[in-house]
């Protein structure tokens, strides 16, 4: 069950489709954690152009995703609201396993350090299970 529906994280933070990369949250503590899902079908239109033989999610938008579900855990809190998230930084990303329509992403993402404006959070992407990809996430808050 979702804490948080597409409609609701629109609430939280600015983005839209085609590039909002979270479906749902599913764990939500505010200012500390998030975990989201993003339900990756073949209409998405990355697929189009990567590849067409061979569908596979782009690894930048993966990251992507799981800022968007970090930027929800930090700008649902009250002194934030209102507020956008941007990318500082990405550090120790790596990818470990394709991504591909049917695929349901479980994006978990820790806050482990805020200091005024700027901020980092530790990521990872699971598919079954199976970790897809991890990152360090730096933001600055505007």
């Amino acid at each position: 069950m979702a804490v948080l529906t597409t409609t609701e994280i629109m609430d939280i933070i600015p983005h839209r489709h085609p590039f909002l990369l979270v479906d749902t949250i599913e764990e939500l503590e505010p200012g500390v954690r998030a975990v989201g899902k993003k339900c990756v079908t073949y209409t998405e239109n990355f697929f189009a152009g990567h590849f067409p033989q061979e569908p596979v999610m782009p690894g930048v938008l993966i990251i992507e995703a799981l800022a968007q579900t970090g930027a929800v855990a930090l700008l649902c809190c009250e002194e934030y609201k209102g507020k956008t998230a941007y990318f500082g930084g990405i550090k120790q990303a790596r990818f470990r396993r394709k991504v591909v329509p049917g695929d349901v992403l479980t994006l978990e993402v820790e806050l482990t350090a805020v200091k005024g404006p700027v901020g980092v959070g530790k990521g990872t992407a699971y598919v079954n299970g199976e970790k897809a990809a991890t990152a360090e996430l730096t933001f600055a808050i505007g």
